[in-house]
């Protein structure tokens, strides 16, 4: 009983916090998603089910929806890939190794708002460095984010740039608990370098590859603020997804019950996904 006390107490403090800054906001806009309202402080009229309806048949939330889907499949595809590569090539052994672990994590430590200023910048169709370089070889510019569809490339490569180097992290410290003696036999062995990435290090790091892939996944289904920074959603909703739209239905059509109803649909389709995903996946308790 004193070991079960004192968990509880340690448990205690975190709970709370949980509660309070997660679990009432959640139930509050659960509510209010059933609700007409046009701020947060106007008059509320209950509605029922007509603002999850009304979004059911509304092509701008499918349009989002599917804008959120190949945006952090895409995503989370890509820095998984890279991160792995990067991983591997930072765990060799070679002069300077130690800087470019340090150095890698720049993007990720950076603030966001910082990453897609410069990127803004550098993409920028008049002025900008990359259209510049495409120019002096002898292609024409690009307009990378008035575009519709190199509006959402443009986004996912930096996103991508922004977020590989944490999952690079991730899978370094996972093979840094590969047994070196491993390597060594499957070399004796004549095991070449795939047949070694796939029979040690691809089972050495699944733990930590179906937990990233899963965060990576929530994170950037949820992602806001780059997006919001460099598009807006835009153009045409090309880069709109469920996030950028509950802030548009609740901030900028003054539809709060609509915008809480999107954000709750968003987490019930996540809740559905993890709870699939664990199914698929499991997790050793090593």
């Amino acid at each position: 009983m004193k070991d079960r006390t004192l968990a509880i107490l340690f448990l205690l403090p975190g709970v709370l916090i949980s509660a309070i800054f997660i679990l009432l906001p959640f139930l509050f806009a659960l509510k209010v998603s059933f609700y007409k309202m046009d701020s947060f402080i106007s008059p509320a009229t209950f509605c029922g089910l007509k603002n999850y309806l009304e979004l059911l048949e509304d092509p701008r939330f499918w349009l989002a929806f599917w804008n959120g889907i190949i945006y952090a499949v895409f995503s989370v595809f890509f820095q998984v890939l890279l991160g792995i590569a990067f991983a591997l090539l930072l765990n060799e052994k070679f002069i300077g190794r130690g800087f470019l672990r340090g150095a890698s994590i720049t993007p990720y430590i950076l603030p966001t708002v910082v990453v897609a200023l410069v990127w803004q910048w550098m993409l920028n169709e008049q002025i900008g460095i990359v259209n510049a370089l495409l120019k002096y070889v002898g292609f024409s510019g690009i307009s990378w984010f008035d575009n519709p569809g190199m509006a959402m490339v443009s986004v996912t490569f930096i996103s991508i740039w922004a977020w590989a180097p944490f999952v690079t992290v991730c899978f370094l410290a996972a093979l840094q608990g590969v047994p070196v003696e491993l390597y060594d036999a499957a070399k004796v062995d004549g095991s070449s370098s795939w047949r070694r990435f796939i029979d040690i290090t691809l089972p050495a790091i699944k733990p930590v590859l179906v937990v990233v892939a899963m965060l990576r996944g929530i994170w950037m289904f949820n992602k806001f603020d780059i997006i919001w920074i460099l598009t807006k959603g835009g153009p045409v909703q090309a880069t709109e997804h469920l996030p950028i739209l509950a802030y548009q239905k609740a901030f900028g059509l003054y539809d709060v019950g609509g915008g809480t109803a999107v954000a709750t649909l968003s987490f019930l389709f996540l809740s559905v996904i993890i709870f699939i995903y664990f199914r698929i996946f499991s997790i050793d308790e090593a």
